[in-house]
């Protein structure tokens, strides 16, 4: 039968023998959305967080085109176009030199590889403890079983098969669940991970990014800005809108050059808000929390994401831009992949690491060639004197703007990013 630590007493425990179809550890967007992946399908499944929410997510909070394809194929975007945030009609990238380029996302449609679906282009800004609650509400209504408060503590084994989890309920119960299939969709320090032994801290492959929500920011519009400015290189500035006149203000970089520099983030956000390019638009401005970081394992490699009887999602696989810090769009489109793979597993009564193999294959040959270019873009944009010749060319060349814009819309291959002969051909342009 199963298996787990020594310190497991099944006496102690009320264990509920393969209850589910899939059992999903994490209400965030992944775990939210795989929830009602499994309600399209005719799974029974249970989802499970140690949260009760509407609870709190330190992000950056952009909701990306390609999340709006998701939410559209969900059929939640009229919905989310309601929630309390900001539209987002443009992004700003300005250079060391302070040059501004405002791309205008539509110029073209969204075509969507994931969903196959065309779109017009289109993001919001929502803060997460709004976003992810509606999604978890969303979950909440569909046919799974929804747990907060809950705590996993351990992975429960059958041979070398994981076959559930167990844990403690918001009211210290002790409680074990059962299934063929366990989700991991619970973060950068996933407890099933861990358990299955594929957790690892790269520092060379992950970031750290800092939020600090203000409000009365002066200059705020349709727009998300992403700042090169040198106060916070070799990271990144933004300035994120949302509801209520707040801003989204935070600053992103690699792990590995804030532990060989000894950067102080805290430290670096404010000498950004205080520099003179800054400055008057926080004149009026007051925080409304103190910093708070995050980490991020980025997608600037291939790993390991199941294994015999599991799965890993979002965060917990990694599925980060190593450009952009965006996850929640890769998230949602992880956990579509997961419930199909999960429909084919039952269906095959098969669940061993090699036929789930087709998950992680199909999770890269989605989203492998945008993750290595955005790997490469982030390695480009540590170059001061690139970063500057790009933004100026986007600021004053309409050609080099429609090109941005069409990359991200997938109108445009991303592979011209990495060719340098493309650079050669922006120098008369």
């Amino acid at each position: 039968m199963y298996r787990v630590s020594p310190a497991f007493n099944s006496h102690l425990w009320n264990v509920h023998l393969t209850d589910y179809d899939i059992i999903i550890v994490g209400g965030g967007p992944a775990g939210a959305a795989a929830a009602l992946y499994a309600e399209r399908h005719n799974l029974r499944a249970l989802i499970v967080d140690k949260s009760t929410f509407p609870r709190d997510k330190i992000c950056g909070d952009a909701v990306s085109g390609k999340s709006v394809a998701m939410l559209s194929d969900l059929g939640l975007l009229e919905e989310i176009r309601a929630l309390p945030g900001a539209p987002v009609g443009h992004i700003v990238f300005a250079s060391p030199d302070h040059t501004e380029a405002s791309i205008p996302l539509d110029r073209y449609p969204l075509n969507d590889m994931i969903t196959g679906r065309t779109l017009p282009m289109e993001g919001f800004v929502i803060r997460r403890e709004i976003f992810d609650n509606f999604l978890f509400q969303k979950a909440k209504t569909s046919h799974c079983d929804c747990l907060e408060g809950f705590t996993v503590e351990d992975v429960l084994w059958e041979g070398e098969y994981v076959s559930g989890i167990r844990g403690t309920d918001h009211t210290g119960s002790a409680k074990a669940f059962t299934a063929p299939l366990v989700l991991g969709c619970d973060g950068y320090s996933s407890i099933i991970a861990k358990k299955a032994g594929l957790y690892k801290h790269e520092i060379a492959h992950w970031m750290v990014a800092l939020r600090q929500y203000w409000q009365n920011v002066a200059g705020l519009t349709d727009q998300i800005e992403l700042h090169f400015i040198d106060e916070v290189r070799p990271g990144y500035f933004w300035i994120f809108p949302t509801d209520d006149n707040r801003a989204n203000i935070g600053i992103g970089m690699g792990h590995s050059d804030i532990k060989n520099k000894a950067i102080n983030l805290k430290e670096m956000l404010t000498k950004a808000i205080e520099s003179p390019a800054f400055k008057e638009r926080f004149a009026q401005a007051r925080p409304l929390e103190k910093p708070v970081s995050w980490n991020l394992p980025v997608s600037s490699k291939r790993r390991k994401i199941h294994g015999n009887g599991f799965l890993l999602l979002g965060d917990a696989a990694s599925l980060i831009d190593p450009f952009t810090g965006e996850g929640i769009g890769n998230a949602l489109c992880s956990a579509s992949t997961a419930v199909e793979t999960a429909v084919s597993a039952s269906r095959a009564g098969d669940y061993s690491a090699d036929f789930l193999q087709q998950y992680e294959d199909r999770m890269w040959q989605t989203l492998g060639s945008e993750l290595r270019l955005s790997t490469q873009l982030h390695q480009l944009v540590r170059s001061r004197s690139m970063t500057n010749f790009l933004v100026r060319k986007a600021a004053r060349s309409t050609y080099v703007s429609d090109l941005i814009c069409g990359m991200m819309a997938n109108a445009v291959p991303r592979k011209h990013l990495i060719n340098p002969l493309f650079y050669v051909k922006l120098l008369f342009k």
